[in-house]
């Protein structure tokens, strides 16, 4: 167990040390007025404590990620535990902290006006639809994943319960966001709590060892899948996620003061790093090999491994809340991911979306190309998620480090993980069945050089010292 708790050590450390540093290097303004002080419409700029929009964060990018992905890393060994607490705390919560940070100052503008403001309008453009896109593929993904769980749970049919979350979805996309997701997610936060909590604890008290695979670093995967770079498209949520860059603006149209913003999207990223390596050391502690873990995989998914974990830890009744648990944070995440959708269009159309009549003109459609989409076969659905939602991670990070370097900042703080990232997602795209299917050999050597290519493009780029003129700064002048 020392291990673990080395890590969520490690975690916490980052946050006060590392969040910190990040929080000087950005230099907050905590005189400024905030988007949710100067627009608030009572719909989607809403002014909430910092308690509250921190738990909305953290259960708003919490889904199915930082369950199924650590559970499906931990086939890899030891080596995810690493990827999920450096990653957490020098990739994904730093960019959680730009994408939050960077929407605040911009009047809580949405994650593709984030990206073209600093990478300029192709970018914005492309961002725009890769936005839209990957939030279709989150919330079907983020539906379907608890429908099974709930179905297996009941014995109820699947195709009702998708009809029953995406009826929930809908109404949580449209109403005020203090109605719904303001004031039920902290009823949500203590299953989460209990689910996280309670399995660690069933863990150390049954006769499972922890860490049955052993503290090596060599690679365990049964079907020896490589590491690079198929660990870091694998576990993303729980390391680093390119989903939560769409989330953060919701939360930045709500935050009160530039001071909050460390404890919302930095220690955000860090709640769920934690509970990323709860559910890694279950699938590597409850299991007794790789090939064990992999013959559940294989025979009902991640979900399977959720239910017989919860079931056997914490017998039935405990077993039937965790499971719950599990199912609250894809919802919490589905109906957030329609929302955020909802916001880049009516941003990119100049919708104003105070009206319910506007809202619903934007939203059913959505909802009907998410309709058709979850008809679709869930493992494909899941692998292009998973390299969708990294390659969204880039494009932020290299915003956040080109935003950094035009104000004369260190930028290598984004820049850095931006590299590595880069390589990660064009070796996969090059690699994969689903991308062009090129061996790695080759796949491998042109990511790593399409990184280097826009990291010579970064270096190149002239400094610009001039700050932001958005609708805060500027009621902050006058009041």
């Amino acid at each position: 167990m020392q291990w673990f708790l080395l890590g969520v050590a490690l975690l916490l450390g980052g946050y006060f040390i590392y969040g910190r540093i990040i929080e000087r290097i950005f230099g907050i303004r905590p005189e400024r007025n905030t988007p949710a002080l100067v627009n608030n419409d009572g719909v989607d700029y809403v002014p909430m404590s910092t308690g509250k929009v921190y738990l909305v964060q953290l259960l708003n990018i919490a889904g199915l990620g930082p369950i199924f992905g650590p559970i499906l890393g931990a086939l890899y060994g030891p080596t995810a535990l690493l990827w999920i607490v450096f990653g957490s705390i020098f990739a994904g919560a730093v960019h959680d902290y730009f994408s939050g940070m960077m929407s605040v100052r911009a009047n809580g503008a949405s994650v593709p006006t984030v990206v073209g403001r600093e990478l300029g309008t192709v970018a914005k453009h492309f961002m725009n639809a890769f936005a839209v896109i990957l939030l279709l593929l989150v919330g079907v993904v983020f539906t379907l994943g608890p429908a099974k769980l709930l179905g297996n749970l009941s014995g109820t049919s699947v195709p009702v319960w998708v009809a029953i979350i995406f009826g929930y979805y809908m109404l949580a996309t449209i109403v005020p966001i203090d109605k719904i997701i303001g004031r039920f997610y902290p009823l949500f936060g203590a299953l989460l709590v209990f689910m996280s909590v309670g399995l660690l604890i069933g863990l150390a008290v049954s006769d499972h060892p922890f860490y049955a695979f052993g503290m090596t670093f060599a690679n365990l995967h049964p079907d020896h899948l490589p590491l690079w770079p198929l660990l870091f498209i694998t576990i993303a949520c729980g390391a680093l996620s390119g989903f939560h860059a769409t989330q953060s603006p919701l939360m930045a149209r709500c935050v009160e003061n530039e001071k909050n913003g460390r404890f919302v999207f930095y220690g955000a990223m860090i709640g769920e790093g934690v509970i990323a390596l709860i559910w890694a050391t279950l699938g590597m502690s409850f299991y007794q090999s790789p090939e064990a873990l992999n013959a559940t995989l294989a025979a009902g998914g991640p979900a399977a491994v959720v239910d017989e974990v919860s079931r056997s830890l914490l017998g039935t009744v405990g077993g039937v809340l965790a499971i719950l648990g599990v199912v609250v944070l894809p919802i919490t995440s589905g109906d957030t991911s329609f929302r955020a959708a909802r916001l880049i269009l009516s941003d990119f159309l100049k919708f104003d979306q105070k009206p319910i009549a506007k809202r619903l003109l934007v939203a059913i459609p959505l909802f009907a190309v998410g309709f058709i989409i979850s008809r679709m076969d869930f493992d494909v659905i899941w692998r292009y998620f998973g390299w969708a939602n990294q390659m969204t991670a880039v494009m932020m990070l290299w915003a956040a480090a080109a935003w950094l370097k035009r104000h004369g900042k260190f930028h290598w703080v984004c820049t850095l993980p931006a590299v590595f990232m880069t390589g990660v997602v064009n070796a996969y795209l090059l690699s994969a069945q689903i991308g062009f299917g090129l061996p790695m050999s080759i796949a491998g050597p042109v990511g790593i050089a399409s990184s280097l290519v826009v990291l010579a493009w970064l270096l190149l780029r002239g400094r610009n010292d001039k700050d932001e003129v958005d609708m805060p700064a500027l009621a902050s002048s006058q009041n």
